[in-house]
């Protein structure tokens, strides 16, 4: 069983049974991984962009083409349907020296795959903001997370997948960052997080008698397993990942 360490949401808000339900399978070695600040980085943020990272007064969805060209946009809050037009996204997947993956499960509230685990933190860029902007500001806002630098990995990433009658179809680049910083969490985006380690987690992806995250978001599962066969992901994790 893999190894993993729970994050409460801000203000000591306890996992309610619903949750716990979700978990069942997953949660045999949950220890509270409320470590202390001591270890946050001092000078933040360096290497992030200058763009606003206010959340946005009505939040829009880049519509775009194949070519990924924008066509249009749409009000966040109407985008995701049963027959989702192509937009643009992004992912990310945050990490700490000890080698460990920050994992969010998202937040009952959400319209596309309610209290499922996934990767780090996930949006949109809004219309004249930049995919690694929109990183920063989601990471800020989701998990109160400024790291002093976000890569790219996978630029031309794309997906399409459907969950309870509702599709995500995206163009959507995967970036990396580590942090040491405590993540206090919105809980209106996420439910819960948790840490577990990513040679733990990659293996249990590519076992198929392991079930421990068969009911991770398909994007997660796919995107992590790209990431692990990336040469520029393994020059990354050599540098900021004590050995």
């Amino acid at each position: 069983m893999i190894s993993q360490r729970q994050i409460k949401p801000a203000a000591d808000r306890l996992l309610t049974s619903r949750n716990k339900t979700c978990l069942r399978n997953q949660t045999s070695l949950f220890v509270d991984c409320r470590h202390s600040r001591q270890q946050e980085t001092a000078n933040l943020p360096t290497d992030l962009p200058s763009e606003e990272t206010d959340v946005p007064t009505e939040e829009l969805v880049v519509l775009v083409d194949e070519s990924n060209t924008a066509i249009g946009t749409c009000p966040k809050a109407l985008v995701h349907t049963g027959d989702t037009p192509l937009h643009r996204a992004f992912s990310c997947f945050v990490f700490n020296q000890r080698g460990e993956l920050l994992l969010q499960q998202r937040s009952r509230t959400k319209k596309t795959w309610p209290l499922v685990w996934s990767n780090s933190c996930c949006g949109h860029p809004q219309p004249e903001e930049s995919s690694l902007a929109a990183v920063g500001r989601r990471l800020k806002q989701e998990l109160r997370l400024q790291p002093t630098q976000i890569f790219e990995v996978l630029p031309d990433y794309r997906y399409r997948a459907e969950h309870l009658g509702v599709v995500e179809n995206e163009i959507c680049p995967v970036y990396v960052c580590w942090s040491e910083q405590t993540p206090v969490l919105d809980p209106a985006e996420v439910e819960a997080c948790r840490y577990t380690s990513w040679s733990d987690f990659i293996a249990a992806l590519r076992d198929p008698t392991d079930t421990d995250f068969d009911g991770f978001s398909p994007w997660c599962r796919e995107e992590s397993l790209l990431l692990d066969e990336s040469e520029q992901f393994q020059q990354l994790w050599k540098l900021h990942t004590l050995h």
